[in-house]
């Protein structure tokens, strides 16, 4: 079933929070994995799941910080993984998948932004590498406890997708670095995983989705100047937030909660989420939310899917020979 792009009128909206909308819903005996989940809005959705009686795996590339973090949360439990280095991907997912336990959750939660230009595994240009091809090694190495399962995988994207589509030309920026293109790049990439990984599992009973959590600040903005944020509106001279419609970061992680368990998705995946519902198609920027069209594009999807494939080495779904 393909999911049209459109609001469902889900009830919830900027100001839910990941508390409102699991409100009535039992988790338990329910198995989550969180990327980045001891940190800004990634913290925030581990203790709404646990809450709701998940049990909840953090990877963690900073597994002191992470235990620190969310060790007195009942049902935690906390992992290594760096989402840059594909050996400890490959690594953290033999040690899951020996434990012998099924996944019905998956929230790509992790990312970095705006960085200086850094370049990780293969010369590779470190936001796509970590935001999206960590990610995708990840899901794919995990997929036999995802099947199992027959969850929902939830990729963490932002309204940064309008920035830039995939620049198949030079995706890895070797002609010249820009951090907020190359940010947009990884976050269109992050809603393209999505539709296809949806259409490739949804016979399985794994459905996909992404989504814009909305602004927040949280330690994402770790790599921008201040004054390059004082300048954006976000905050003024003493760091204090300016922008109306930014989000706490319980409000932040709740669309991304929505996303992984909510009942009014039952049936539907491949689409980009905000505010707790699905968003509309935009093609200019005159509105601020939405999704563009070359962020749901299957064709782009299925290519960037075959390129990440042959880049990372695993793909859980070869095609026939």
């Amino acid at each position: 079933m393909t999911t049209p792009q459109q609001k469902i009128g889900s009830g919830f909206g900027a100001r839910s929070t990941a508390e409102d909308v699991l409100h009535g819903i039992d988790l338990s005996g329910k198995l989550a994995i969180v990327t980045g989940g001891y940190s800004g809005l990634g913290l925030e959705t581990t203790r709404a799941l646990a809450r709701a009686g998940a049990h909840v795996v953090v990877p963690a590339r900073r597994r002191d910080v992470a235990h620190e973090a969310v060790g007195a949360i009942s049902g935690v439990e906390v992992d290594e993984l760096d989402l840059a280095d594909l050996d400890s991907v490959h690594q953290f997912a033999e040690r899951f998948l020996d434990s012998g336990r099924d996944i019905d959750i998956v929230i790509n939660n992790a990312g970095i932004m705006a960085c200086p230009e850094t370049r990780v595994g293969f010369g590779w240009e470190a936001q796509f590498a970590t935001n999206h091809l960590g990610h995708y090694a990840l899901v794919n190495r995990l997929w036999p406890a995802i099947a199992r399962g027959r969850g929902r995988v939830v990729s963490v994207s932002s309204v940064g997708h309008r920035r830039s589509g995939i620049r198949w030309e030079d995706m890895q920026f070797e002609r010249g670095y820009d951090k907020w293109e190359a940010y947009g790049q990884a976050k269109t990439a992050n809603v393209l995983f999505a539709v296809h990984l949806d259409a490739l599992a949804r016979d399985a009973g794994v459905r996909a989705f992404s989504l814009h959590p909305g602004g927040i600040m949280t330690p994402l903005q770790r790599h921008l100047p201040r004054q390059e944020m004082v300048a954006a509106g976000w905050i003024d001279e003493e760091g204090n937030p300016l922008d109306p419609s930014f989000k706490t970061p319980e409000q932040g992680a709740a669309t991304q909660v929505w996303a992984a368990t909510s009942p009014q998705l039952e049936g539907m995946g491949g689409v980009y989420c905000e505010d707790c519902d699905i968003a509309e198609v935009v093609t200019d920027d005159a509105q601020g939310m939405g999704v563009r069209p070359h962020a749901i594009d299957p064709g782009q999807a299925a290519r960037l899917w075959t390129l990440s494939a042959e880049l990372t080495g695993v793909n859980a779904f070869p095609e026939p020979r």
